[in-house]
């Protein structure tokens, strides 16, 4: 199940569960739309690999499998090849 990452590991933008801002690349690295397609240009710093529109989970399922809190921001800063 997805974590659904509180906020862009970037720029530390909030990014909830129902955001349509986030992206999220194979490992979940998560990123808003502006940072990805910005400073990253379309490329996770993490690991190489593209991004995707995150998903939105129902909010009738957030109590059940409620989405993460700990917020992960890359030290340094991002760039796309860091």
């Amino acid at each position: 199940m997805l974590e659904l990452r509180p906020n862009c590991e970037c720029c530390d933008k909030d990014l909830p569960p129902d955001s349509l801002e986030a992206v999220i690349c194979t490992f979940e690295c998560t990123f808003c739309k502006s940072c990805a397609s910005g400073v990253l240009a379309n490329q996770c710093p993490n690991c190489g690999g593209n991004f995707s529109p995150r998903p939105i989970r129902p909010a009738s399922l957030l109590g059940k499998y409620p989405a993460s809190t700990q917020r992960v921001v890359k030290a340094g800063g991002c760039s796309a090849n860091s």
